[in-house]
């Protein structure tokens, strides 16, 4: 069985299972277990000097460490990987997650903050309506490229290996890769390996996105905004979806009670952002999926044809 094939099925799994609450109430989730990993390495090597060495040796070894477990796994045969790989996209979770947040504030303002905050990590408290559609909106194209479009991506590339050691890097990078005073240096390779990998991934999602919305026009504009975004990689999704939906993401938040004056993304956009924008996004969400599904098929069938 081919590597696109055996993501098609994962693919397809993901979308039907997502997160099991049964499975994942009785075992710990692949993604605790590289948390743990982290956690361990940031308690034993964050210390004393050359600190930036010691982080390159823990982004080093979480991504020797999963390429080999990557390996290992794959030896067993293509039903597991099949399985292994579905439990590291999130297509179906972050559908679910972005939608509790619509719902959510279809009830109540109060209501949206509280399932906001279970996937951004600004301050919700005092948001309005908008802001927190803004939040769900930004978190869905973020996590769209992270959790769906680059673990695909690098499964392709190099099969469970690369997908694995992907998913290691940017866990890394989501609880080391700050600029704080405990983890500038520490976290600084796990926050550079995290854009290498995700610099094609992020620019391909912004792409389908703007092809998928019929905004290819805008962009040169698109471009503009995703360079001028605090991530490298972020941007790109977030500036295609705000086109996409014609609304205007990012701008000044709160973060530990202070103000953020960060820039706009699409600021000509509409600012009365609210759960229609959501829904929209969600169906922009499975649209790329789709394209994502049918494009490794085709991958899948190129590989099988008979040579010569």
């Amino acid at each position: 069985m081919t590597g696109a094939l055996i993501l098609v099925l994962a693919m397809a799994l993901d979308s039907a299972l997502g997160e099991p609450r049964w499975l994942w109430s009785r075992v710990p989730h692949p993604a605790v277990l590289l948390g743990r990993a982290v956690s361990l390495l940031d308690r034993q090597l964050n210390r004393g000097d050359h600190r930036r060495a010691k982080g390159l040796v823990a982004a080093s070894a979480l991504a020797c460490g999963a390429v080999a477990l990557g390996w290992a796994i794959s030896l067993t045969g293509p039903l597991v990987e099949i399985v292994a790989a579905a439990i590291l996209l999130a297509q179906r979770s972050l559908v679910q997650h972005v939608q509790a947040v619509g719902d959510a504030l279809r009830l109540s303002v109060g209501d949206g903050r509280m399932m906001v905050a279970r996937i951004v990590s600004r301050d919700c408290r005092g948001m309005n309506p908008p802001q927190v559609a803004r939040a769900a909106i930004e978190s869905a194209a973020e996590n769209l490229s992270d959790g769906v479009v680059a673990p695909a991506f690098w499964f392709l590339v190099g099969g469970l290996p690369a997908m694995l050691a992907y998913k290691a890097i940017n866990t890394a990078d989501s609880m080391i890769g700050y600029r704080t005073a405990r983890h500038e240096r520490f976290g600084w390779a796990a926050a550079r390996l995290d854009d290498a990998l995700n610099l094609i991934p992020a620019r391909l999602t912004g792409l389908i996105l703007a092809a998928l919305s019929g905004r290819m026009r805008d962009w040169p504009a698109i471009v503009a905004d995703a360079r001028a975004h605090r991530s490298p990689n972020a941007g790109w999704p977030e500036a295609a979806m705000a086109r996409a939906l014609d609304v205007a993401l990012a701008g000044p938040r709160s973060y530990d009670g202070a103000m953020q004056p960060l820039a706009w993304v699409n600021e000509k956009g509409r600012h009365d952002v609210g759960a229609r924008d959501i829904d929209a996004a969600i169906g922009l969400l499975w649209r790329l999926w789709w394209v994502l599904l049918i494009g490794s098929l085709g991958i899948a069938a190129w590989t099988m044809l008979p040579s010569g």
